[in-house]
């Protein structure tokens, strides 16, 4: 899909010098031509059938059948989830206290931040895993054209963006109406990104310090807003991905910072990850803050609507038709590459896997097989045409699906 080829080991925890000078002596597979990927290129990698809780790894967000990932080392006190991977980008701004900073993947909380590149305290050069990759040096490199008509074309993805955003903050529930209602350009497939494709636009060249802007293309429009510590910020925009973290999996979903990812730490609130980071949002609720660094949480977050395209994001639903998408081959010599799938074999596992989804939605629920239209067992409200009332009604446990053990049977009320 992507076209890059990635380590399977990460080895040791290493400080950012230290990966620069490895990378340029590393062989693997009998290549010379490793590098240190950026943001965009590591975030490929990126699963959210994974799991976490709080501190505790449950699920890795990336695939362990094809990669090593390690866990945080307790015995040193460390949290399970500090097995942060960084990548090549740093930061056109600082964080925190004024902290030279990196962009990393965590594969273990799925989570994308800043770290800082020295310790505060002690001014010593921090340590992180590193996987190399090689390949395909334009990914993630946008090509976007303005439709003059709202709408904007990014021609490295396919994918085809609402020029301004939604104006104003909305939950999670009232983000995914306001999809389904949107005939922007007169189209009436508008949805929200996956946390990839939200991802995928963002510039990680601006910031709201240093080019006094969110960190996207100027050729979007972007809301303005006054956040946490009364400063002039950017927005958290909603991605249509739920996260599975804390004790009820499915009550937050991710959002992109593109402005500053705002924490308050000790009675004073600061810039603590980075615009451009990936963090999550419980999808209903109050504005608070929580964790280490008192990321604050907004609930009520913006929209860029998105339409077309051909990413394709990781999730539990899509694991059983990988092969529809990819034939992945992995080497001895200790690197993985995928590649469009191509041979007999693939095409008619894929084929068998699509047979036995249908039969599987086939014998279900009534309720489900009417609405369920992206046949992933279960009804998101921008699949269900009788209003967000009577969805609320429904989904009992509030995880923005009906799910069939809490669908009725037969028809709805209203339905003649």
């Amino acid at each position: 899909m992507t076209g890059l080829v990635w380590q399977k080991d990460m080895g040791q925890k290493l400080t950012f010098e230290e990966a620069l000078q490895k990378v340029n002596s590393t062989n693997t597979g009998g290549y010379n031509d490793w590098r240190i990927p950026t943001i965009k290129e590591l975030y490929s990698l990126m699963q959210f059938s994974g799991t976490v809780k709080g501190d505790k790894a449950l699920t890795p967000f990336i695939d362990t059948t094809y990669f090593n990932q390690p866990i945080g080392d307790t015995s040193t006190k460390e949290r399970e989830i500090d097995a942060q991977t960084w990548s090549s980008t740093e930061y056109v701004a600082k964080t925190m206290k004024n902290d030279d900073t990196v962009f990393g993947v965590n594969f273990v909380d799925g989570r994308i931040k800043g770290y800082p590149k020295y310790n505060p305290r002690s001014s010593a050069p921090n340590k992180m895993y590193f996987r190399f990759v090689r390949g395909n040096t334009d990914y993630g490199k946008n090509s976007f054209v303005d439709n003059n008509n709202g709408t904007v074309s990014d021609k490295a993805t396919g994918l085809v963006w609402q020029q301004s955003d939604s104006l104003k903050g909305l939950n999670w529930q009232q983000a995914l109406q306001y999809a389904q209602e949107s005939t922007l350009g007169g189209y009436n497939d508008w949805r929200l990104p996956n946390a990839k494709e939200l991802q995928s636009i963002v510039d990680y060249t601006r910031s709201p310090e240093t080019s006094n802007s969110a960190a996207i293309d100027p050729i979007f429009n972007v809301s303005s807003i006054k956040n946490e510590g009364g400063e002039k910020d950017y927005p958290y925009y909603w991605s249509s991905t739920t996260h599975l973290d804390g004790p009820v999996q499915a009550e937050g979903a991710v959002y992109v910072a593109f402005g500053k990812a705002i924490g308050e730490m000790r009675g004073k609130t600061m810039d603590v990850h980075g615009a451009g980071s990936q963090r999550s949002d419980p999808k209903t609720g109050e504005p608070t803050s929580r964790g280490p660094q008192g990321d604050m949480i907004r609930v009520d977050n913006y929209v860029r609507l998105v339409r077309g395209g051909n990413l394709e994001i990781a999730t539990g639903e899509l694991q059983e038709n990988r092969y529809e998408y990819t034939d992945i081959s992995t080497s001895a010599a200790g690197y993985v590459t995928t590649s469009r799938a191509s041979n007999t074999k693939s095409n008619t596992q894929s084929n068998t896997q699509r047979n036995q989804t249908t039969v599987r939605s086939t014998n279900g629920n009534k309720f489900i097989n009417r609405f369920d239209k992206n046949k992933d067992g279960k009804v998101a409200l921008s699949e269900f045409k009788a209003g967000e009332t009577r969805f609320n009604h429904f989904d009992k446990n509030k995880d923005g699906y009906i799910s069939e053990d809490e669908a009725p049977t037969g028809r709805l009320k209203n339905e003649r």
